[in-house]
Order: structure tokens, then C-alpha cells, then sequence
């Protein structure tokens, strides 16, 4: 699964609004210049922003763009679904009965990304634009990896090791 550039460059747009608006409209120009994302594009994806109400246009001189919400209500999920970026890992339709298969039925394996996709979009809701900003997500996979190893079974010579 790959996330397009539609949702990257919404996430780091909204981020870098987080960080330099402090009260004050920014303009894209300026986002466009620090993140070097092509100002035209970065208007298409505002417009989509400011639809699902995670923005908010000043117009005028010394106009830009304000978060409409605060950085800490404002998930990444959001942003991604507000420029319509799917999240899922499945080539399937989400929450329908017919399968990715030339026969309409679903894969094998389809279960195991579907609940791919809700992991992600768990995770992507779980984190917020001042998370990001200060820099609150580094090591959370980390910390949960090493859960997830101590609890993962013994494979192959490991149990007659961890036996010892």
C-alpha cells in the first residue's frame, strides 16, 4: 500500500500551518516555498481542505489560510480522507460483498488487509497535527514492536531454547 502525494503533501502542508501560523493567516506561497510543493497543487488540495472544514480562508492583504480547529483536534486521518485519499490496503471496495477475484469472490487473504486498512486508519486517527508538530510519534511503533515481540510465540529451535 502507498500513500499518494494528495495525502503527504496535505499532512505536511497542515503541519507546516501548525507551526508558523501562530494566530496569523499563512499564505500558500509561503507553505509552498517551505515544503517545495507546487502552489497550484497546494490550492487544489486547501480547497478540499477548507470543504471538510480543517481550514479556513482570510481573505486580503496579510490573508492565507488559519486551522480551523486546533492542532491538537485536528487528526491526520482527517486531513488524508478530506482529499480523498483512501485509506485500505485491499484492491476491493470497502464494505462490499464482491471481491477483488475475476469471479467477484474475494481473496484469500482479503481479511488480513482489510484489517490492515482499520489498523492504519486507527493509527492515522490516533495522531494529531501537534503530535507531529512536536514531534510526539517517533517511537510509538517501536515501543509497540517490543510488545508485540515478547508476546509472539516460540518458532522453530527457539523453544527449546526459551525451555532452558
Amino acid at each position: 500500500m502507498r500513500l499518494s502525494t494528495k495525502g503527504r503533501y496535505a499532512v505536511m502542508a497542515l503541519v507546516d500551518l501548525a507551526t508558523h501560523s501562530q494566530g496569523r493567516p499563512v499564505s500558500l506561497a509561503d507553505i509552498s516555498g517551505r515544503q517545495e510543493i507546487s502552489l497550484s497543487y497546494l490550492e487544489q488540495l486547501f480547497a478540499k481542505l477548507r470543504r471538510a472544514g480543517l481550514v479556513k480562508s482570510v481573505r486580503g492583504p496579510g490573508g492565507g489560510y488559519l486551522l480551523a480547529r486546533t492542532a491538537e483536534d485536528t487528526r491526520i486521518a482527517d486531513a488524508i480522507l478530506a482529499v480523498d485519499e483512501p485509506i485500505r490496503a485491499t484492491r476491493c471496495q470497502p464494505n462490499t460483498a464482491t471481491g477483488c477475484q475475476s469471479d467477484k469472490s474475494r481473496c484469500l487473504t482479503h481479511d488480513l488487509w482489510e484489517e490492515l486498512s482499520r489498523q492504519i486508519h486507527l493509527f492515522l486517527s490516533s495522531v494529531s497535527l501537534a503530535d507531529v508538530v512536536e514531534r510526539r510519534v517517533l517511537g510509538t511503533a517501536h515501543k509497540m514492536d517490543g510488545a508485540a515481540v515478547a508476546e509472539m510465540p516460540a518458532r522453530n529451535g527457539d523453544a527449546a531454547a526459551a525451555a532452558e
